[in-house]
């Protein structure tokens, strides 16, 4: 809390947080959160992680059908990301934005104790969620992954560039690499133009330390997933050039769980979600379908109950 006296404290785009739902983190930093509430009791929880450099503000579709099945659904913009605070796409340990979103958890299902809880999870948001759910594996019904980056490009991250950032990263951390290309978000048009002029998205280059983070969380990832035995759905694109299907793929095959399920889409790029409308659709109905399979007995029999009136 601000000191008496104090201007209060304001969002990257200069509006006081007091007018915002944020909550605050273990660093003291506010973190701006959405909620998608049903009109009537909700039957789970659902927290969307969104990917690098953007917000949650582009996942309001997902969201909305979500809160339309009577699921009560929540994400957070990530520490240095849209209207939260922090240094701008860079973080000091991967672990933070795990240790965030296991907060949020805590918090929702403090609120709603008897609730399942289930992640969706998109491109930088998808190794969140693998991550958060490798935590606490108990603690989720189920995760969507789209587009994740469950592993490094092995055409970008070959031996010889992994060294040389790593040199970089002790001489020059704050060097930044080249910018996220909008042009392979989506084929649609109009969606590679409004992530261009959403401000609340990251334009700018990634720096060193940030690349080798991600190479760090892409490394447990890789560690981990032999022993994943929580549900998943993995959504992926065959024309993404922003994360490699062949994670994706390796994830599938790999993982011990038993209740899994991979969905290719012939020419996706990245944001699934976003990408042609017939494609779009589709990614909506995969995941509110999945999601909705795996709610209690009870639940589906309500849902169903619903649907036909």
């Amino acid at each position: 809390m601000p000191e008496p006296g104090a201007a209060p404290r304001r969002s990257p785009q200069g509006v006081p947080y007091s007018d915002l739902q944020h909550i605050v983190n273990p660093d003291g930093l506010h973190l701006f959160c959405r909620y998608w509430e049903p009109s009537g009791p909700p039957r789970a929880l659902v927290l969307i992680v969104h990917g690098a450099g953007e917000h949650c503000g582009p996942y309001d579709e997902i969201a909305q059908r979500l809160r339309d099945l009577s699921l009560l659904v929540f994400a957070h913009d990530h520490v240095g990301h849209g209207q939260s605070e922090g240094d701008r796409m860079n973080v000091r340990d991967f672990q933070v934005y795990i240790r965030d979103g296991l907060q949020h958890v805590d918090l929702m299902k403090s609120r709603h104790p008897d609730l399942p809880v289930f992640i969706v999870g998109h491109s930088m948001g998808g190794a969140i969620a693998i991550l958060v759910a490798c935590e606490r594996p108990a603690d989720f019904a189920g995760v969507v992954l789209i587009a994740p980056m469950v592993q490094m490009n092995p055409e970008s991250a070959t031996p010889f560039k992994v060294f040389l950032a790593k040199v970089l990263n002790h001489m020059l951390p704050s060097l930044t690499l080249g910018s996220i290309d909008s042009k392979w978000v989506s084929r649609d048009q109009k969606q590679v133009e409004a992530y261009d002029a959403d401000e609340l998205n990251f334009h700018g280059g990634m720096r060193v330390s940030f690349g080798m983070q991600l190479m760090g969380a892409a490394a447990r990832i890789e560690r981990e997933i032999p022993s994943i035995s929580w549900p998943f759905l993995l959504l992926h694109g065959d024309a993404d050039k922003l994360t490699d299907i062949r994670g994706s793929m390796m994830m599938y095959k790999n993982a011990a769980s038993t209740d899994k399920k991979i969905q290719v889409y012939e020419g996706g790029y990245h944001a699934l979600h976003h990408d042609l409308p017939e494609v779009a659709e589709s990614v909506l109905n995969e995941v509110t379908g999945w999601i909705t399979e795996r709610l209690p007995t009870e639940t589906k029999q309500q849902l169903q109950g619903t649907e036909t009136k």
